[in-house]
């Protein structure tokens, strides 16, 4: 299934531009992509620090529920994604769950859903911040870049295009799949 990609230079949010453009009847699923983000969101109303050289992704699609419900898809994107940077970069990639993927005790990609319920449809939006080129510093967490893990520049288009294939992937799988087929394909590294 063929995601629509939409650039942007700098955005409040991403998944504030995924939230509108659900709205207003898009149901073909989507993901936007920014240079910056001045008003990035983590969970629980945290700010997500979004520093320029990083890769900033939100992605929609209409969710049904019959098969996987958002509990779910918290596990699954969590998976899905971990399994997109190992497979490009490195093998020693842990969760902390429901929503961090760390290397070594640190932070190198935070994820944020939302569902979004419009007109009998149920969108879920996934806010995906990596932390590619820029280690931001925070004083509730470390944090790390996968630039100083494997010391050398990263392509936030090689990354973009890495995961956006996993979630074309993804999308034709969860029409057919159940929750637990879906955990035991993308649980594997």
């Amino acid at each position: 299934m063929k995601i629509k990609l939409l650039r942007f230079k700098s955005v409040k949010s991403t998944n504030d531009i995924a939230l509108k453009l659900a709205q207003k009847k898009n149901s073909r699923p989507t993901m936007i992509v920014a240079e910056a983000q001045t008003k990035g969101r983590g969970t629980m109303g945290k700010k997500w620090i979004s520093q320029k050289g990083n890769l900033f992704i939100s992605i929609f699609f209409e969710m049904n529920q019959e098969k996987i419900n958002f509990k779910h898809f918290a596990i699954l994107n969590a998976f899905l994604l971990k399994k997109a940077l190992s497979k490009q970069f490195l093998k020693k990639i842990n969760i902390k769950w429901p929503n961090d993927l760390m290397h070594n005790k640190k932070k190198i990609c935070g994820i944020l859903q939302e569902v979004l319920n419009c007109k009998n449809k149920r969108f879920l939006v996934v806010g995906i911040g990596v932390n590619t080129n820029q280690d931001p510093k925070n004083k509730g967490f470390l944090s790390t870049s996968l630039k100083k893990i494997m010391n050398k520049n990263i392509d936030n288009n090689k990354v973009l295009k890495n995961i956006k294939n996993m979630y074309e992937k993804f999308l034709i799988k969860a029409k057919s799949h159940s929750f637990l087929k879906l955990k035991k394909i993308y649980n594997k590294t």
